[in-house]
């Protein structure tokens, strides 16, 4: 159980340690679930699965394109394959493994992209993978899933495992706390979950950036008596089209917010849709900009960039300001 802290509760456990531990145990009732993984046993919390596991585990070294390729081939055999590496990796060095032996093959690999975003933090942006949306929306038969919080992660991985379709799932390393559940406690891939309700804008986060947009929307509504609605956007494909036109049918503002580039993630995704739908409501994507990104940790740089309590309320501020 974890603390309160600012009336959150506040898990104990990173998103990569609930993704190995749910695995853990569903690999006691399937034998057929394999873990392939690249030299990261470690940074992907499986020392326990291999250990309790280890006919069901297969480590490849660091050879990602390799590593993709066992996957698939397991799969084709019908074993529920989850490929684990650093996303930075997976996600470039493998690419046309993915698109290949996985997507177009319809192998229903499970990639496991550890260590997402900035996590690596002063490793650089040699280690960052803020390409990893862009480059797997453009590829077909994929789905693309960053969950925010240890109970997106532990609800993407049991419903993943089920799956026959091909998966990204992406992780980072940080301690996450648990987001209210009053608002929507379910979860399936395509919808996006309500976090926060607010009639003044809408904020739309992925992965690690939805609890400092919710912290955001606190601030918001504290010191400025302004409402944000907070989704979090946890499948980036296929989108949640149905809610997204739900919550610009009113014409707010909208702010995408995502650890990753401006360019192909969440917020071009939005854009797209709302705009090829003609809704017009004032709009900002937040993430990294076309640069190489400062050194520092995962929070240092998300202060940086604007991805944080302050910063996301800061742009608020101004987009409500510019609308009236």
């Amino acid at each position: 159980m974890g603390a309160i802290i600012d009336n959150v509760l506040v898990s104990d456990k990173a998103n990569l340690e609930v993704f190995s531990g749910t695995l853990q145990n569903l690999a006691e009732l399937d034998r057929d679930i394999v873990v392939v993984t690249s030299d990261s046993r470690g940074s992907g919390k499986l020392g326990p699965f291999g250990q309790k596991y280890p006919a069901q585990i297969v480590e490849i070294g660091i050879a990602e394109q390799n590593l993709v390729g066992v996957a698939a081939g397991l799969a084709s055999a019908g074993k529920k394959v989850f490929a684990v590496s650093p996303a930075c990796f997976l996600t470039a060095r493998a690419l046309e493994q993915i698109k290949n032996d996985v997507a177009y093959s319809d192998n229903p690999v499970k990639l496991i992209g550890i260590s997402a975003g900035v996590s690596y933090g002063a490793l650089g942006s040699t280690h960052h993978s803020l390409h990893d949306f862009a480059v797997l929306r453009a590829v077909n038969n994929i789905t693309v899933v960053a969950p925010a919080d240890n109970f997106e992660t532990e609800q993407a991985i049991a419903q993943a495992a089920t799956s026959n379709h091909p998966f990204y799932l992406r992780f980072g390393k940080k301690v996450m706390p648990a987001l209210p559940a009053d608002i929507d406690n379910s979860f399936n891939f395509g919808k996006g979950r309500i976090i926060r309700e607010g009639k003044d804008l809408t904020i739309i986060g992925t992965g690690e950036t939805v609890y400092p947009a919710w912290q955001a929307a606190e601030k918001l509504e504290q010191d400025y008596n302004i409402q944000a609605m907070v989704i979090s956007m946890h499948t980036i494909k296929p989108l949640d089209y149905e809610l997204l036109a739900r919550v610009a049918a009113n014409g707010n503002p909208i702010i995408t917010v995502e650890e990753h580039s401006v360019y192909g993630g969440l917020g071009e995704a939005c854009a797209s849709f709302l705009l090829q739908h003609n809704y017009h409501n004032p709009f900002k994507i937040m993430g990294i900009p076309d640069e190489y990104t400062v050194t520092g940790s995962q929070n240092e740089i998300f202060n940086h960039y604007g991805l944080s309590e302050s910063g996301i309320a800061d742009t608020a501020l101004k987009i409500l300001k510019q609308k009236h």
